[in-house]
């Protein structure tokens, strides 16, 4: 009885071994592409896409700077005096201007938030 069992099992490797190679498939028919395709879609669309329309708003918003708009920049609120290429001055008390970069501004805050807070 075990010798029928060890038989029976025996012989499919026999058959698959006088036959011819099975061929290995195409790149495309294999599941992993697909699971592949999926990952890098699902960081398409959660991570990359996101991330650069935040730039593009931030690019924009610092763009539309202009004399008298109130801002945050760099956890400092102050009013917008001058603008220029790289930097502009805010005023962020009576006669007291500082310099900053403008990637550092974070937010464009309602005009009369200085004088509310």
């Amino acid at each position: 009885m075990l010798s029928t069992i060890i038989a029976a099992a025996a012989a499919p490797a026999a058959q698959a071994s006088s036959s011819a190679p099975a061929s290995p498939g195409s790149f495309f028919d294999s599941p992993i592409i697909l699971i592949y395709v999926v990952v890098i879609a699902a960081f398409y669309f959660l991570f990359i896409r996101p991330q650069s329309k935040r730039q593009k708003e931030q690019r924009k918003m610092i763009s539309d700077l202009a004399k008298g708009d109130e801002v945050i920049a760099a956890g400092i609120l102050g009013r917008v005096e001058n603008v220029g290429e790289h930097f502009l001055t805010l005023e962020i008390a009576d006669n007291v201007q500082i310099r900053v970069q403008k990637g550092a501004v974070t937010t464009v805050v309602p005009k009369g938030t200085i004088k509310s807070s």
